[in-house]
């Protein structure tokens, strides 16, 4: 398998960059790229986003911890992962995810390990995904939510867990593609 992922022959070389828009949550860029081969694309759009991160956590009683919220780009209500953004004042994104499970759900503690980094869409997008693996974690506090959040925190069994995802219930691909490598290492089904 070839490791060129920085291979300088294949890098696009940015001639003129615009930004569009920018957020603290969403910021649009325009390149003017030259590839390899000396074609110009003009209008190549890169959206900008901080990392996120998202976490696998298991309670001690072996309960996967899972929230339900409304998802105002589908208008529905789904199960996911604790997940959030890395915010500049976290230390690393181990500890932005930590800090969200705490966040959402009140729990922590227990073994963590980084389990996956992926890109939701590297065409276009430049932020990178850290999912997390907690085992043993344990109610340590009240949720404390940011006033925007309103999510309702469920612990299913890893029964549960495979019918969702066999039922296709798990809207948010990142964590569905976390949640079927887990399953699928750990011999769920």
């Amino acid at each position: 398998m070839e490791n060129d992922i920085k291979d300088p022959k294949r890098l696009w070389k940015v001639l003129k960059s615009e930004y569009l828009y920018r957020d603290a949550w969403l910021t649009a860029r325009k390149d003017t790229v030259e590839l390899p081969n000396g074609n110009c694309i003009p209008n190549y759009y890169i959206l900008e986003y901080p990392n996120w991160v998202h976490t696998i956590a298991i309670t001690k009683e072996g309960k996967f911890i899972f929230i339900r919220q409304y998802r105002h780009g589908i208008q529905e209500v789904r199960y996911e992962l604790c997940a959030g953004v890395c915010d500049a004042t976290d230390a690393s994104p181990l500890a932005s995810a930590q800090r969200e499970l705490l966040e959402e759900t009140g729990y922590g503690k227990g073994k963590w390990e980084e389990y996956m980094k992926v890109c939701a869409n590297p065409s276009t997008m430049t932020n990178w995904t850290y999912t997390f693996v907690a085992t043993d974690v344990e109610l340590v506090s009240a949720p404390h939510r940011e006033p925007t959040e309103d999510l309702s925190v469920h612990f299913l069994t890893k029964e549960e867990v495979v019918e969702l995802l066999e039922r296709d219930e798990i809207k948010q691909s990142l964590h569905a593609a976390a949640l079927w490598k887990y399953v699928a290492k750990n011999h769920l089904i």
